[in-house]
Formats: structure tokens, C-alpha cells, sequence
């Protein structure tokens, strides 16, 4: 029998995912009073836990709104309680996510959460629990973003302006990427429900190599130049410059060569 508090523990925050928040709660506020000798390790641990807290939230966004629309056995699966360990794969989940963005400085997330869609009625609530984790990303790029819009960060430390500008970058093309219709992908998990049985048998043995697919188009040059000229055009449209988002990622990736006298970090 599922007592009250077996439920309770089910949905409990869990302390892995608090000592993450913890971590880069600690990171951010290095970089904003520059405490740390090396200001490139703080924007390091600063983008890298607010990035993996986002993973966290994205896959939470599924497994909530799946159990809002009748898959019960969400929270036995731990997926409630925000632990990345949780997941049904923590190396596409957590893992892969971090390498690309510290390869290429890609907001790539991965599949996560097993869902079982069979005990889910209506296609509209089929297409919502796949859209509400690039939602999550959407709104997590509000946030990262509202300081520029808003023009609130006069006085604020150069270094704490460009991690949050590369931030922005990861979630807005988190979010682009993750909308794509391509299997595998949410976006495809959107509409999915409205193609005929047939494209969908022929479609599913391609799902797993989607993420992949995604990944190495990326780094076509000239597709490559084209996604990040039209994610920096967005960006500048909500406040973000490109010099934010360059030099964000310059000190985020502190064991290379980094013009720091450019963005006017002195470490």
C-alpha cells in the first residue's frame, strides 16, 4: 500500500539537486563580488550549475505536466523530486548537455524522463507534456534575459553580466533546438500525436539518432554560421549584445586563451 508519506518523499526536493542549486548559488556569488582568484572557474561553476539546474527543470516540466494528465506512476519514478540521477539516462540527460555546451557553447538537451504515454488520453495533452519542457527553456531565457531588457544592470560586474549573456545563449538555443520537428526531439513530441500511424511506425527506428543528427549538422560551417547569426539576432533584440555573449563564453571556458582585456575582466 502507498501511504501519505511514501507519496510525500516521492515529490520531496532532492538534497543532489539543492547541493547543485547550492553550488552555483556560491559560483554566482563569486563572480558578482570577485572572490574568486580565478573569476573564469567561477562563470565556469556559475553557467555550468544554473545550465544543469535548468536540465533539472525542463524534465521536471514533463514528468509534472504528464502526471497532471494521468500518468500516476511519474512520481515512483523519482522524475518529481528534481535528481538528475533519476533520470532514465543520465549520460543524454546531464552529461552530453555539459560536453556540448563546453565544445561549442550549444544548449543541447537530452531525453530523460520514460513517460507512459499509454495511460495518457487526448492528443492535446500528448502534445503539451512534450512542449513543457522548451517552455521551461523559454522562461528560463526570459529570466537570464529581463536584466538587459529591463536595463537593469547598471553597476553591475562586467563578469557576472557576461555569464548571465551566455547563459541567455544556452536556454535560447535550448529552446530553438528543442522545438525542431526532427524524432527524438520535443518538437517532434509535439506533433507526433497528429501524423497517421504509418509515418510514425516508419519514423520511430530513426528517433534515437535524432539528438545526434541534430549535433553534427551544427557544426556544418555554413549551418553552423546561420544558427548562430539568427540565436545572436534574437539576442539582440532582447537586450543581449554579442560582445555579452562572446565574452561570457570566453571566461566560461577559462582553460583557453581569452582576451580578458577586451571585456574588460582584470583576474
Amino acid at each position: 500500500m502507498t501511504t501519505a508519506s511514501t507519496r510525500t518523499s516521492d515529490r520531496r526536493v532532492s538534497p543532489v539537486f539543492l547541493g547543485i542549486a547550492a553550488v552555483t548559488a556560491v559560483a554566482g556569488w563569486a563572480v558578482w563580488t570577485d572572490f574568486a582568484a580565478e573569476i573564469g572557474v567561477a562563470v565556469f561553476l556559475f553557467v555550468t550549475g544554473a545550465w544543469i539546474v535548468s536540465l533539472c527543470l525542463h524534465e521536471y516540466a514533463h514528468a509534472r505536466t504528464a502526471l497532471h494528465s494521468g500518468d500516476i506512476s511519474i512520481g515512483a519514478k523519482g522524475y518529481l523530486t528534481l535528481n538528475p540521477l533519476k533520470y532514465t539516462h543520465a549520460l543524454l540527460s546531464i552529461v552530453l548537455p555539459v560536453i556540448f555546451v563546453i565544445m561549442g557553447g550549444i544548449g543541447l538537451p537530452g531525453g530523460a524522463v520514460f513517460i507512459e504515454r499509454n495511460r495518457i488520453r487526448g492528443r492535446w495533452k500528448h502534445s503539451l507534456i512534450s512542449a513543457a519542457g522548451p517552455l521551461t527553456n523559454v522562461l528560463f531565457a526570459i529570466v537570464c534575459t529581463a536584466p538587459f531588457w529591463l536595463g537593469a544592470l547598471d553597476g553591475v560586474p562586467p563578469a557576472f553580466r557576461y555569464a548571465l549573456g551566455f547563459l541567455a545563449l544556452l536556454q535560447v538555443t535550448a529552446a530553438i533546438l528543442n522545438f525542431l520537428p526532427v524524432p527524438g526531439l520535443d518538437g517532434y513530441g509535439i506533433i507526433e500525436p497528429w501524423l497517421s500511424h504509418k509515418f510514425r511506425r516508419q519514423v520511430e527506428p530513426f528517433a534515437p539518432f535524432g539528438l545526434l543528427a541534430v549535433f553534427v549538422i551544427i557544426f556544418i560551417p555554413e549551418v553552423n554560421t546561420a544558427f548562430f547569426d539568427a540565436i545572436h539576432a534574437i539576442l539582440r533584440g532582447l537586450g543581449v549584445t554579442d560582445v555579452d555573449a562572446y565574452c561570457g563564453q570566453n571566461l566560461f571556458r577559462f582553460w583557453t586563451d581569452r582576451n580578458e582585456y577586451f571585456c574588460g575582466i582584470n583576474s
